[in-house]
């Protein structure tokens, strides 16, 4: 089984769980209504980018159990939702738009990053350090860890936050080292990791100094 089948199904099924619970609690307020379009439509369109552009990690082959216990996990994705729909939170309007904002923001980080390198592998493999990776090896998962933040943000609690927290330490920061290893071995990775102006304030310094 491909890894990338449980977190598909975990994706689509977020905008039906936000709605049961709107049903089960009772609770149509505008926090809610927002928090279903923002995180159904990212739902949305992650499984439509796996379609147009998937990413190769998520090819991977793993076992049954993994893949639920990659379900099980993704589920604390789901706690923001329930905090707010449950607890009839009422998040004030400048939250809301800050949240919107966030999440607008990471959307075009996330996804245009992803269309970007996959286009352009595509096209002319090797390491990309323009558009999108100019200034940023891992626009991804900071889009990602923006869309997040701004769902757990209308939580309106930091329990909301739990899931961001553990993906991050436990799968954005491995994946961010272990991607760094393997661009290593271009010839150009140090420059980019280094950029030209670091370096020559460095040269300045030292040339000063001595």
């Amino acid at each position: 089984m491909k890894i990338k089948y449980p977190i598909n199904l975990h994706k689509g099924l977020t905008a039906g769980v936000v709605i049961c619970l709107m049903f089960w609690f009772d609770n149509f307020s505008t926090g809610a209504w927002v928090y279903l379009a923002l995180h159904g439509s990212y739902g949305f369109l992650w499984l439509t980018k796996d379609r147009m552009y998937p990413d190769k990690k998520w090819e991977e082959d793993v076992s049954t159990p993994y893949a639920i216990l990659v379900f099980v996990a993704l589920g604390m994705y789901w706690i923001a939702p329930f905090i707010l729909i449950s607890q009839h939170k009422t998040p004030g309007d400048m939250l809301i738009a800050g949240a919107v904002a966030l999440n607008m923001f990471g959307m075009v980080l996330h996804f245009g990053s992803d269309a970007q390198k996959y286009f352009t592998l595509q096209a002319r493999p090797g390491l990309i350090t323009d558009g999108f990776f100019t200034r940023c090896r891992n626009p991804n998962y900071l889009g990602e860890l923006m869309i997040y933040v701004g769902f757990a943000m209308l939580s309106m609690s930091w329990i909301g936050y739990i899931g961001i927290i553990m993906f991050f330490s436990f799968v954005f920061i491995p994946g961010m080292i272990k991607k760094d290893q393997s661009l290593a071995r271009y010839p150009e990775f140090a420059a980019y990791i280094i950029p030209e102006v670091v370096i020559v304030a460095i040269k300045m310094v030292f040339c000063n100094i001595g």
